[in-house]
């Protein structure tokens, strides 16, 4: 009997032996498993590796500053070929004291048709080697403008003034373009009903309306012909003296009572000078005229006193 207990004993402690094992190899096990499951602490070499990664990745992703400055880029383009299609008239004038007027003329001559111009007006005076001039005008592109006016200032003598204009005509331009194509669709159209016209009067009718219709057309074309020379070249008036040639420098008139004293000044002088002109200009005729006039004085007075002298009226009777 106590063996017997002695083993049923033995039994439940080995029972409640192996129990407790289990449990805590149970427990061993989800310990390892949630360790392996948590984050671990991160190495030097993997935050390397995490950094190029993100670097990688940004450079990878398209940035917005290249953005902006293409489209910048591509606003300033066409802000450029905007300016490129503005329809600008170039003028200026120049004038230039030379040595020698003769050969700054030929000087000039050859400058603006080195740079694609051309000489379009001459005019020369010619009083003697210090005193000569010339006025030039050229048509000049204006992609050489600017080059051309600077030689020509530096090159043939000292530059005495300098004036320059330029008029926008985009507007003007695109203006008669767009008449032009309408008086060219009208004019079409015109020519159409023409041909279904039946009467005589109806030809007439549209015929007059078509000969109207071709005198503006052909006047807008000469404008548009005009506008498109005015823009392809630019112009220049170019006037050459001499060293000794008084040039007048236009000056501001001043206001008020100067300026009103000095207009009247020059109008009294202006005057005396036309009027001393004319005296000058008839003088020698009266000085032939004179003696004439002397003389078919003398004989008319002469006429007049050997006449008889008319008769007396009778006194009437008191």
């Amino acid at each position: 009997m106590r063996r017997f207990r002695y083993a049923v004993a033995l039994s439940v402690c080995a029972a409640v032996f192996l129990t407790g094992c289990g449990g805590g190899m149970s427990l061993q096990s989800r310990g390892d498993e949630a360790g392996a499951a948590a984050p671990q602490p991160a190495t030097a070499a993997d935050s390397d590796a995490t950094t190029r990664e993100e670097s990688a990745a940004r450079m990878a992703r398209p940035s917005k500053a290249p953005q902006s400055a293409g489209g910048e880029s591509v606003v300033s383009n066409v802000k450029v070929a905007q300016q490129e299609q503005r329809q600008v008239i170039y003028t200026a004038s120049m004038t230039v004291r030379a040595k020698e007027v003769g050969s700054a003329v030929q000087q000039a001559k050859q400058i603006v048709i080195a740079a694609g111009g051309h000489l379009s007006k001459e005019e020369t005076s010619s009083a003697s080697d210090t005193e000569d001039s010339a006025m030039l005008e050229f048509k000049i592109p204006p992609a050489k403008y600017a080059e051309v006016l600077g030689r020509l200032g530096r090159d043939l003598g000292k530059q005495l003034s300098m004036n320059q204009g330029t008029q926008d005509v985009t507007l003007q331009v695109a203006d008669v373009e767009s008449r032009l194509k309408s008086a060219q669709q009208s004019l079409e159209s015109l020519r159409t009903l023409l041909k279904k016209a039946d009467t005589i009067g109806q030809v007439l009718q549209v015929e007059r309306e078509i000969s109207a219709r071709e005198a503006d057309l052909e006047s807008l074309q000469a404008q548009q012909k005009e506008l498109a020379t005015q823009v392809a070249m630019a112009t220049l008036t170019l006037r050459l003296v001499g060293p000794v040639t008084v040039v007048e420098d236009p000056a501001e008139e001043p206001a008020g009572f100067v300026g009103g004293l000095k207009a009247g000044w020059q109008a009294l002088v202006s005057f005396t000078k036309t009027a001393l002109t004319v005296v000058g200009a008839l003088l020698p005729w009266l000085i032939v005229s004179l003696p004439l006039i002397a003389l078919v004085t003398y004989l008319v007075r002469r006429d007049r006193a050997r006449r008889p002298a008319p008769p007396s009226a009778p006194a009437e009777p008191a």
